[in-house]
């Protein structure tokens, strides 16, 4: 084909519209995907209505991408046309500031996102650095893996990267794209698994995901009942609620972190006081690179943890993604191409 479909943003805050364009052929150190599935994101919104610095438009969205390699450019070594892979927030690294020196990789100071530096997944076909792409496990469908490119490894990583050890209480605030990943890795990790969300209605989903405690925070005090059950260790903050991460903070256990991952730009109102004494720790993690996502993918197939996806045909992208940020969906939403 000379032609791919792709999903376009014209200026911020317009409206997604299928379109067009010529095949993109990739340069040295990059790969062709052909994208069989790209999740919604979220912080998709972010680069939509123009709340990042640096985003230009036209601009096409997505950042949860799997398909299979379609060409390789030169001077890329290990990938080959046909690997089954995946592309996340980590979308490549420059390998040459003082944070890649040091191995930091995800912390690249001209870090590049797909979506944001070069065009997304809600199209056909994408060009991305080789840098940037994770091999898929064989028990994974494409629409299965493109969430946990940017969903999944967050979840994992923050968790795999805290101070939680087995045994340990370890909370997840909220149950949406984001929580319903992390309360299945926290159980298959063998933490004591706590979810928090509003209603309990939620509870029945909260124990088939593996927590073994639910707190209804519209109900119960949640600080309360985390010191009731001895005080968490880590509470994984994936509600994009302040207010929400705030409550918990006094139900950590001495040393325990509030880790953050829900895209929120209010502040978290916290005392120092909350802190000093119990040496208390409020911190941010990001997603996680290439090798982390495979090891997010290789860990979720070794434990059968699943994201709850919605697939919609990107011929419906519009539709699709206004859905998604409704918060309707149940959980996350996956464009599918059909290829």
């Amino acid at each position: 084909m000379s032609t791919i479909r792709t999903v376009q943003v014209d200026h911020p805050n317009a409206e997604l519209r299928l379109t067009t364009r010529e095949i993109p052929d990739p340069g040295p150190g990059q790969v062709r995907v052909t994208v069989e599935a790209c999740g919604i994101c979220h912080s998709d919104d972010a680069f939509v209505t123009n709340a990042l610095p640096g985003v230009t438009f036209p601009v096409t969205p997505g950042h949860e991408i799997a398909g299979r390699i379609d060409a390789v450019g030169d001077a890329v070594a290990r990938w080959l046309p046909g690997d089954r892979v995946a592309v996340g927030w980590f979308g490549g690294a420059c390998l040459y500031c003082d944070p890649c020196r040091d191995g930091d990789f995800m912390h690249c100071e001209n870090l590049q996102i797909p979506g944001w530096h070069y065009p997304g997944g809600y199209a056909d076909a994408v060009v991305v650095p080789a840098t940037a792409i994770a091999r898929i496990p064989d028990e994974f469908t494409a629409a299965d893996a493109g969430p946990m490119a940017c969903a999944g490894v967050t979840t994992y990583n923050s968790l795999r990267r805290s101070s939680a050890r087995p045994g340990d209480l370890v909370a997840i605030l909220g149950l949406g794209g984001l929580g319903h990943l992390g309360v299945q890795f926290a159980a298959k990790m063998g933490f004591d698994t706590v979810a928090i969300a509003r209603g309990p209605d939620k509870e029945p989903l909260a124990t088939q995901l593996g927590a073994r405690h639910y707190i209804d925070s519209t109900t119960q005090d949640v600080a309360a009942e985390l010191r009731r059950l001895g005080g968490a260790r880590v509470v994984q903050a994936t509600a994009a609620n302040s207010a929400a991460m705030a409550a918990t903070i006094d139900g950590l256990s001495a040393d325990g972190e509030l880790i953050v991952i829900g895209a929120v730009p209010d502040p978290i109102p916290v005392s120092p006081l909350q802190l000093i004494f119990q040496s208390r720790s409020v911190h941010g993690h990001p997603a996680g690179t290439a090798r982390d996502v495979e090891r997010t993918l290789d860990f979720a197939a070794l434990t059968g943890i699943r994201p709850m996806i919605e697939e919609v045909p990107l011929t419906e992208a519009p539709a699709a993604y206004r859905h998604a940020l409704s918060g309707k969906a149940r959980f996350r939403v996956v464009l599918t191409t059909g290829l």
